[in-house]
């Protein structure tokens, strides 16, 4: 019973370290407090804030809960191993097996305490050099993430897709939505290389494309993050493309600039005006925020412009098909050669290699 009894105490401590790592008493006084509005008899007067509201507060449960249990566990196991005599040895063990390896599964989620991590994503896909094989490689990769959204139960919906005119996709965001899907993708942020012989070339030469993953922390509430009005050019304009006769004929696309610091923003993917606008002003809130901590600045107008071609010089990762098959992620050194599984959604390697 001493091994057990030091053993419990060790994970005790280990657990009350993490939760503190994670601010868990916040977490809850958080989600109290989301409760709290969600008991009021006026809460649905307002729907769209109230599944706002609903959708945070499901979030924050699923996080604090296996904490929760887990320490209940554990305290369980202490008052047995107390209580208990060497007959019930064997029991007892498995139990605290069982919470041992729970609490490794849950040590993974000590990587996610930025910020946002707990948030839900906008990734954007942009095809870069190597003409129509770059946009090839950008809906390769547009696969890739939709594949291991489905691998993880994490919703996924398209904002915005620009088609190439051969072949493949010019650009392309994702909103991904479920438990903390900005913390595990934001090392995915950069520029994706590609090495293959080329299905576009006549002499089936090898190609080397590019493509760039921008990846944000979706922020769809305004307090959040505050933008001055004033510091907003908003165009509006025909969408172009394919579509309904309203997409073409009605001035429902939105272009919205923030001019402290460059950043453009064009929705035109719904027929709706203020519905692009909407999606156009949460892209801006996200890649503001990421700005804020990249610069370490306190406020929005403090903020510079983003260096664009520095970002896109920022190679992460490369996708080798020939003559040899081998991913490798180029900050971590991690590697595989089941470059079929990777393309095929299994980018969990890399993901839980990434540190930031």
């Amino acid at each position: 019973m001493e091994n057990l009894s030091k053993r419990i105490k060790s994970l005790i401590i280990a657990i009350n370290d993490a939760t503190e790592k994670i601010k868990l008493k916040d977490l809850i006084v958080e989600k109290d407090k989301l409760e709290a509005e969600i008991a009021n008899k006026d809460f649905w007067n307002d729907s769209n804030n109230a599944t706002v509201i609903s959708k945070k507060y499901a979030a924050l449960n699923a996080r604090i809960e296996p904490w929760i249990n887990i320490q209940s566990d554990c305290n369980e196991i202490q008052e047995l191993i107390e209580l208990s005599d060497d007959e019930l040895k064997s029991g007892i063990s498995i139990q605290l097996v069982n919470a041992e390896t729970k609490f490794e599964i849950l040590k993974k989620e000590l990587r996610y305490s930025g910020p946002y991590d707990s948030y839900d994503a906008i990734v954007s896909i942009y095809a870069g050099a190597g003409g129509v094989d770059a946009q090839d490689w950008a809906a390769m990769l547009l696969r890739m993430y939709i594949r291991w959204s489905e691998q993880h139960g994490v919703s996924y919906q398209t904002v915005m897709e620009s088609a190439g005119e051969e072949a493949g996709i010019k650009s392309v965001t994702l909103e991904l939505g479920g438990s903390m899907v900005y913390g595990k993708l934001k090392g995915e942020h950069g520029v994706h290389r590609l090495v293959r012989l080329s299905p576009f070339n006549a002499d089936n030469l090898r190609q080397t494309s590019f493509a760039k993953i921008n990846v944000l922390p979706k922020i769809d509430q305004p307090e959040e993050v505050e933008i001055d009005e004033k510091d907003l050019k908003i165009d509006v304009y025909r969408a172009g493309g394919h579509g309904g006769q309203s997409v073409n004929t009605t001035d429902s696309a939105v272009r919205i600039t923030h001019l402290p610091t460059g950043i453009t923003v064009a929705i035109q993917n719904e027929r709706s005006q203020l519905q692009n606008k909407e999606t156009a002003m949460t892209i801006l809130r996200s890649r503001l925020a990421v700005l804020k901590i990249e610069q370490h600045a306190e406020k929005v107008s403090e903020i510079k412009g983003p260096n664009e071609q520095a970002s896109w010089g920022n190679q992460i990762r490369s996708y080798v098909l020939h003559p040899y098959k081998m991913v490798k992620d180029l900050r971590s050194g991690v590697e595989t050669s089941d470059t079929e599984s990777v393309l095929d959604g299994s980018i969990d390697i890399f993901i839980d290699s990434f540190e930031a």
